[in-house]
């Protein structure tokens, strides 16, 4: 039998413990305290208070798992994996049909909760362990009705759980609210999204909660451009408080620096071109963790027109190549992006040697269109006897990079950590040009040092050769 007193307990609490002039700061200021201020600000408590405590989501929050202020319709969650956004959607269903008391009614009657399918909508938004059974104080914890694929509160709430495999599920159906859970996996996710606009027509304000770790889907991205959506936003990190140490340093070490890191650790939205000459998947396969006993090393530069702050970055790119075998066998590892934005003409010559003695590199390869024999004179101004093979473009920067983009679809290019930056702007290459913002400046040096390492040799390798009489 339900303790009313509890009961009671819980609901007086919500209000007074959140009044409390130290609570400002909220969980953050308790976690810092020491010892002797968390036990003093605990014993202030009623034994109200101490029982509402842990349910006090506005007090434990991270930011981004708070509702933004605003004049919203949707309010999307895009966070790495583990970094909350589960408990910050259950939180918010429970501020929406949760009264002042369990009888009371809150602001919403009739929610949808929408899964990638109905197992992931009951074990993981219902009754996982950041979901609404677990968050729920007893007072207010709802019960499912398996049949009917329904929770129901003790105010008369009610939340139905639906599968973005079935949007038709959601014609007939009408809300004042709904959770997404995980809108960038849906494989229907705009015709589902559709479905729930037009059932989220009750109430005076209907509104819906999306977590999400992103993806480049056009749903989402959709989404994020409407005037009435607003975005929070957190990295896995902001959660290691409660997530396993292990865990962390096991996808720190493998995925730090990638564009799968970005996504599922950084929660980054990385879209993607159409057309691109490197598309994600492409660049994901390319992942090594070394390269040892390489056979030559190379520092391509795509230098700038200009060395000022609001110039073109310049494009530092460090390939090594292993060249055992006919050309064929040939492979190369592209080892650092050494690019560095707003140089001096010195200032990228000495980034681009630094970068060669960092590696033990043979020769620097330097694009001269721009400059001429000047790049060349700058080099020799930092260091007199460095070998330089000077590179002219008589093609477009597509038709250069096609070839190159070819090597890694023949599987004969590895990336290590760290390139994220390089990785992008490949990504918005295509063969109508580059995408993105600016000059592909990174690509261009990318270019010119998979070029000479491997197609450049590779050339004269197969040409025939002259027999002398």
């Amino acid at each position: 039998m339900r303790n009313v007193a509890n009961d009671a307990a819980l609901s007086e609490a919500t209000g007074s413990i959140l009044s409390k002039p130290d609570l400002r700061s909220g969980a953050d200021w308790l976690a810092s305290a020491d010892a002797t201020i968390r036990t003093e600000f605990l014993d202030t408590l009623t034994e109200g208070e101490l029982l509402a405590l842990p349910f006090l989501f506005e007090f434990w929050a991270m930011p981004h798992q708070l509702p933004p202020d605003g004049d919203w319709r949707s309010w999307v969650i895009l966070g790495g994996r583990g970094a909350g956004k589960t408990r910050a959607g259950a939180e918010w269903v429970r501020s929406m049909v949760e009264g002042a008391r369990p009888l009371d009614a809150g602001r919403a009657k009739r929610v949808a909760l929408v899964g990638e399918t109905f197992d992931q909508v009951r074990e993981v938004m219902i009754f996982g362990d950041s979901g609404i059974m677990a968050c729920s104080p007893p007072d207010r914890r709802p019960v499912w009705q398996a049949t009917r694929k329904c929770l129901v509160w003790p105010n008369g709430a009610e939340a139905m759980a639906f599968s973005a495999h079935d949007p038709e599920g959601l014609r007939g159906p009408q809300f004042d609210a709904a959770w997404v859970d995980e809108l960038a996996k849906w494989k229907r996710a705009q015709d589902t999204w559709d479905m729930l606009q037009f059932a989220l027509r009750l109430g005076e304000d209907p509104r819906v909660c999306v977590t999400t770790t992103p993806r480049n889907v056009g749903a989402l991205k959709r989404l994020l451009e409407l005037p009435s959506t607003a975005a929070t936003h957190a990295p896995t990190e902001a959660n290691r408080a409660n997530l396993a140490e292990s865990f962390l340093a096991e996808v720190r070490a493998r995925y730090a620096g990638t564009r799968l890191g970005r996504q599922e650790l950084d929660g980054e939205l990385l879209t993607e071109v159409d057309g691109a000459l490197w598309p994600a998947a492409l660049i994901e396969a390319a992942r090594v963790e070394a390269a040892d006993g390489l056979d030559r090393v190379l520092v391509a530069i795509d230098p700038p027109v200009t060395g000022h702050s609001g110039s073109d970055a310049c494009g530092i790119v460090v390939v090594g190549a292993y060249m055992e075998g006919p050309p064929q066998d040939w492979r190369a590892v592209v080892l650092e992006d050494a690019s560095v934005q707003g140089a001096s003409p010195v200032g990228w010559a000495e980034a681009a040697i630094a970068a060669m003695e960092r590696w033990g590199g043979d020769r620097i390869v330097a694009e001269v269109n721009q400059g001429g024999d000047l790049v060349e004179t700058v080099l020799r101004q930092v260091d007199p006897l460095i070998p330089v093979t000077k590179v002219r473009a008589t093609r477009g920067k597509a038709a250069r990079a096609e070839p190159v983009a070819a090597l890694y679809e023949q599987g004969r290019v590895g990336h290590l950590p760290g390139l994220s930056e390089l990785e992008d702007q490949m990504g918005a290459m295509t063969l109508q040009g580059f995408a993105g913002k600016g000059s592909p400046d990174r690509v261009d040096a990318l270019v010119w040092a998979l070029t000479e390492a491997l197609l450049v040799p590779a050339a004269a390798w197969r040409r025939p050769r002259v027999r002398s009489l």
